[in-house]
């Protein structure tokens, strides 16, 4: 019987090494998994690439995480806001990598990589500081830039509903980068507020087929994070 439901976030990232490349869902945060990034911080893992949207808000999270300088790199769109001052303090030291990654190349790259894509060429950064050392050529009289998959080990993601299988669907923005960072990590954990019996989700409402899921955590809808503060669902 398939069943990939874990019991704690704990187990579903017992397996993390140093130097993995670990993609975390979420816009701010929006559909950040902050159960699964504690768990992460607990397992120790240093040296990290993380692929986000930001770099971390305030002290929770992502940010606690950077705070306890176990990222070697970002590769994220807005690694600056106003909260986001563990990030911004680590780079002015030298002490983190940042490749800097308009958003819609981001989630292009990722969704590149799940689908077995080499690379494709946008305009998007052509002509800027971002295109530099990548392979450029003129299309029909515009420029454009060659842009690489992002592939993950890890894609820690936070849906709303699944079932054993894996079967995900998402709450309204929270889904956001979920669905093509599953496609693209080798191993896809998600954390769902209730699991449901097989065939309960209509099968026209499930964004990410559990082919692309190895790892379900029930997590409570309002959690208290490793900072003290609840994260409304």
């Amino acid at each position: 019987m398939i069943d990939k439901t874990l019991a704690s976030a704990a187990a579903a990232l017992a397996d993390v090494r140093d130097g993995a490349t670990v993609m975390i869902g979420g816009f701010g945060t929006a559909g950040l998994p902050h159960e699964l990034i504690d768990a992460l911080i607990d397992t120790g893992a240093r040296d990290l690439v993380v692929v986000n949207n930001n770099a971390g808000n305030g002290d929770t999270g992502l940010a606690r995480l950077l705070a306890l300088k176990r990222v070697r790199k970002m590769i994220c769109s807005f690694p600056r806001q106003a909260d986001s001052h563990h990030f911004d303090a680590l780079y002015r030291a030298g002490q983190i990598e940042l490749e800097l990654v308009p958003q819609g190349n981001l989630a292009e790259r990722i969704r590149a990589a799940g689908a077995g894509i080499g690379g494709f060429f946008t305009p998007t950064g052509y002509g800027t500081t971002l295109a530099k050392g990548k392979e450029t050529r003129l299309i029909d009289g515009r420029g454009f830039v060659l842009e690489s998959p992002i592939h993950g080990d890890f894609a820690l993601i936070r849906a709303e509903k699944g079932d054993r299988w894996g079967n995900l669907t998402y709450r309204m923005t929270a889904r956001n980068f979920g669905p093509v960072m599953a496609m693209a990590a080798k191993v896809t954990v998600a954390t769902v507020h209730e699991v449901v019996e097989l065939g309960a989700l209509d099968p026209e409402s499930v964004v990410t087929p559990g082919l692309f899921v190895q790892r379900l955590v029930r997590v409570d809808r309002v959690a208290t994070t490793a900072g003290g503060f609840k994260q409304a669902a």
